[in-house]
């Protein structure tokens, strides 16, 4: 289905835009996944919105529960100035992305490792 291929892509890019950290010290001195993450800058504001979106929608899915949340929270990492504008809930869900700024790398290593898989079409929690 078109819609899980595109929240696949969104959240490997936002695992790679959150988790450059530790990405850039497993790849050493090639700067690869640096490289990746500065082509993905521009379009920070579009994964988050994908991911945060998409990730709604899956919330419904029982079996994707687990996805689903990554994605959430990739969402709420990705575009925290964007969370403020939203009306009645932005001040809430502008301090949950403050709130989770610490498991920043974790959620996007988790993020990466779930689209991966389920590009290959062997994500067990989809």
């Amino acid at each position: 289905m078109v819609i899980n291929f595109i929240f696949e892509i969104a959240c490997i890019s936002a695992g790679i835009l959150l988790a450059i950290s530790t990405l850039d010290w497993l790849d050493g001195e090639s700067n690869f996944f640096i490289s990746i993450a500065e082509k993905l800058k521009p379009y920070n504001t579009i994964i988050g919105i994908l991911t945060l979106g998409i990730g709604i929608l899956y919330i419904f899915k029982v079996k994707c529960l687990l996805f689903a949340i990554i994605g959430i929270l990739c969402g709420l990492l990705l575009i925290p100035q964007q969370l403020v504008k939203i009306p009645v809930i932005g001040n809430l869900l502008s301090k949950s992305s403050k709130a989770l700024l610490p498991f920043k790398v974790i959620i996007g290593d988790i993020a990466l490792i779930l689209g991966v898989l389920g590009l290959l079409n062997i994500n067990p929690l989809c």
